[in-house]
């Protein structure tokens, strides 16, 4: 005996749309789905709209990678930038994330991930070309490599580091090891060797 449709075709498309989000499963979904359906007015046709503004407005820098509402965006064309510092990162979310601690204030260059052979990503699939056409064309003086310490992120790192060995680049990367209120006792054995061989003088 066939099930009944609990809700319309247009909901039903709603909820599998969202459960394609990261983080949201089917349960999830419903959830987020009714929930919006229940602040209509104040949620889900103001989102609407952010979406169909987001539809015909937001694009990729051409330069960097990232997403913004302007070609070249807002990073790349800001002279209070230090032209001769680009930081490397995987995402848009790392660029995002360093932006936020305000730690630097330079250009970025997003790969779009990460070496993965068994995933079938060569370096041909990532923005790695740019990356040295713009090393090679533009003033940089030093390259941040702030990519993940996973295995993917430390062998793209090296590929990167490789190919931009014949250009007159200082090539570095993130610290490792023991995260800011950290305590040893919880820290992996591999994050504690690499601790031990980047420390510095205190």
């Amino acid at each position: 005996m066939a099930q009944n449709k609990v809700v319309g075709p247009e909901i039903e498309r709603l909820i599998q749309l969202l459960a394609k989000l990261p983080g949201l499963g089917p349960r999830s979904a419903r959830r987020a789905a009714l929930h919006l359906i229940k602040k209509k007015d104040l949620l889900l046709v103001p989102l609407a709209e952010a979406m169909g503004v987001a539809v015909e407005k937001i694009g990729i820098c051409s330069v960097c990678g990232t997403v913004d509402t302007s070609d070249p965006c807002a990073i790349c064309s800001d002279p209070r930038r230090d032209q001769s510092v680009l930081v490397v990162v995987e995402d848009v979310a790392d660029l995002w994330a360093l932006e936020r601690a305000a730690a630097i204030n330079a250009r970025y260059h997003v790969l779009g991930g990460t070496l993965s052979p068994l995933d079938g990503v060569g370096p041909e699939d990532l923005n790695i070309a740019a990356l040295i056409e713009r090393c090679g064309s533009e003033a940089i003086e030093e390259v941040i490599l702030a990519i993940n310490a996973t295995v993917e992120g430390q062998t793209t790192a090296h590929y990167v580091t490789d190919q931009l060995a014949h250009l007159d680049v200082k090539v570095t990367r993130l610290a490792h090891g023991v995260p800011v209120g950290g305590e040893l006792d919880y820290l992996d054995e591999g994050t504690l060797a690499q601790a031990l061989k980047a420390r510095t003088q205190f």
